[in-house]
């Protein structure tokens, strides 16, 4: 049965043996994986927008509407991914389930596309009007794309820990192959979204809607057929039980013994051997964070009358396991703003680049395919970073890494505020080539080029150092919560931006004026949009180095290489093939 995989602690196999499982040969599968499945995913979400407004009818405010709540339910879908994989299934289990639903989710929508909704056939171009689908059409339509928002959602955060789990701990060159996996990670997600804003859009844009959803549905069938394939080579990590009630009971436990004095490092509850009382996790040593949570693991004569009772005492790994939560937290709040950032790439550079001149020669520039220059941007980042910036760095500060974590996503944080500077720059010289009358600014649409840079900068230097940050900071028994935080500051990112836009309409219209970003934005003030949300990030920054410089990081056991992985391996096939 599947239960078996959730028990017991990481063993090692032979040296021989060992070589056998992870390693790059893995982790590249895993790469390839991400690759085809983010294809898949983008193939639906980067025109989705047009699908509800063209075939659905839909006015331009509900659809956008619309793909922001689902847009956002994507991303907060990788928080149940990481709590099931953390929790229950463990990372291989849940991404084969949750890849699975991904693969039914566009399967159901290429059905819909072909017998529902895409009627006359080649409709949905922008001239060919559709007829309005039927309701079993419509709803067909919601669940597969949810059912896509999930699937995708819990894949994601939970592929990137697992690839992760290939390199070996107790392997000195884990730490530097792990931080080449995970640029390698975003460079194959960012392979795989080109191929869907530029191909597949075009196709879409064009009428050929259940086309392009055969293509997706074909690379997700694909992408779920590597990933079985490495089944019996995978190192595996086994689920370290529901964390929730263990962070709970630390607090628990300190607010019971509020009146008592935290007891002396050495004196701290722990349980014996190299193992923690956290099933398949390594012991975490003691910080002098957050030490009222100590009295949790301060040992009374109460404590020692009877069975242990985690609800009145607790080891240091649990306490520390719930300290590491609190750390962690304010670095990821300093991460939202740069997701407000990097959500404008959607929406209102788009809209920006729709009034702006778009043909070259008689084609006509989609103003959505632009972010192809933010994917190649990525691409190229993604090779000077590691092959230019980590050799220099390194040999300025001695760190292997070259960054650090935290110094990598400061640098996105301040690229990513210059974005939005050049973003305002180009919006000032847009409204300087608007002629009286016209709807779009001569002004090239080349010139939002860039603003697409530099946010593809930015993400390298960001998004990559948040899943190294928070995977590697996070305790192994909550390893891909960790990973799921980056997609979760991208979701609240997408509710922050809608808020700012609500709160800055509401103020810049109250003397009956148009306000910054009206239906035609000739008539208003983009370019201030972007300067307030430079200047937030700004902000943001200062508060982001000061929650930095407090940060200390994580301090594992590994007097004994901590726990083992390999002689898993077995029993772990075995309940799979059970």
């Amino acid at each position: 049965s599947f239960g078996k995989i959730e028990s017991g602690n990481e063993n090692q196999h032979s040296p021989g043996k060992r070589k056998k499982c992870g390693g790059w040969k893995l982790a590249s599968l895993l790469l390839v994986n991400q690759g085809l499945a983010t294809l898949a995913f983008f193939g639906v979400g980067v025109n989705l927008v047009l699908l509800l407004t063209r075939v659905l009818d839909q006015d331009n405010a509900v659809a956008a509407n619309n793909v922001s709540k689902w847009t956002g339910t994507v991303y907060l879908c990788s928080l149940i991914g990481a709590f099931l994989s953390d929790s229950y299934w463990g990372r291989y289990l849940t991404c084969a389930i949750f890849q699975l639903i991904l693969v039914l989710g566009l399967g159901l929508l290429s059905f819909a596309s072909w017998f529902f909704l895409i009627s006359p056939t080649g409709c949905g171009d922008g001239m060919k009007l559709c007829n309005t689908p039927s309701p079993v059409g419509v709803v067909m339509l919601y669940l597969s794309i949810y059912l896509i928002a999930l699937g995708y959602g819990g894949h994601q955060p939970t592929v990137a820990t697992l690839g992760a789990d290939q390199f070996d701990d107790s392997n000195p060159n884990a730490v530097i192959s792990k931080a080449a996996f995970f640029s390698s990670f975003y460079f194959a997600l960012n392979v795989g979204s080109l191929f869907s804003n530029t191909i597949l859009v075009y196709y879409e844009d064009s009428g050929k809607w259940t086309l392009g959803f055969l293509v997706s549905f074909g690379a997700a069938i694909i992408a779920l057929l590597l990933y079985l394939s490495g089944t019996s080579r995978y190192r595996y990590v086994k689920a370290s039980g529901n964390p929730l009630p263990r962070v709970a009971q630390v607090f628990v436990a300190a607010y019971r013994k509020w009146g008592v004095t935290p007891a002396t490092v050495d004196a701290l509850y722990e349980v014996e051997g190299t193992e923690s009382a956290i099933k398949g996790s390594r012991k975490i040593l003691h910080s002098n964070d957050f030490k009222f949570l100590d009295k949790a693991a301060t040992i009374t004569s109460m404590d020692l009358r009877g069975p242990n009772n985690p609800w009145k005492l607790c080891t240091v790994t649990q306490v520390e396991e719930a300290k590491c939560v609190l750390k962690m937290l304010p670095i990821w709040l300093c991460t939202i703003i740069y997701s407000v950032i990097f959500t404008q790439m959607a929406s209102l550079f788009v809209e920006q680049g729709d009034v702006m001149a778009s043909k070259l020669k008689n084609f006509r520039i989609p103003a959505a395919s632009m972010s192809a220059f933010d994917i190649c941007s990525v691409l190229i980042w993604t090779g000077v970073y590691r092959h230019v910036v980590v050799p220099v760095s390194r040999s300025l500060t001695g760190n292997p890494k070259g960054l650090t974590e935290l110094q990598r996503m400061g640098t996105g944080l301040i690229i990513g505020m210059i974005a939005m500077v050049a973003a305002g720059v180009t919006e000032i010289q847009r409204l300087k080539f608007v002629s009286p009358g016209s709807k779009k600014s001569s002004l090239s649409i080349f010139w939002q080029v860039p603003q697409y840079v530099l946010v593809g900068a930015s993400e390298v230097f960001m998004y990559v150092g948040q899943l190294e940050f928070f995977n590697g900071q996070a305790p192994d028994g909550i390893k891909s919560f960790g990973s799921s935080l980056c997609m979760a500051s991208m979701s609240l990112g997408n509710y922050v931006s809608s808020l700012l836009i609500n709160i800055v309409m509401e103020v810049t219209t109250r003397d009956g004026g148009p306000g910054w970003i009206p239906d035609d934005l000739n008539d208003g003030h983009l370019d201030r949009f972007y300067f307030l949300i430079a200047g937030l990030t700004a902000v943001d920054f200062i508060i982001y180095v000061y929650c930095a410089k407090w940060y200390n990081g994580i301090n594992l056991d590994t007097s004994e290489n901590g726990i083992q992985l390999e002689e898993q391996q077995k029993e772990v096939l075995a309940s799979l093939m059970s």
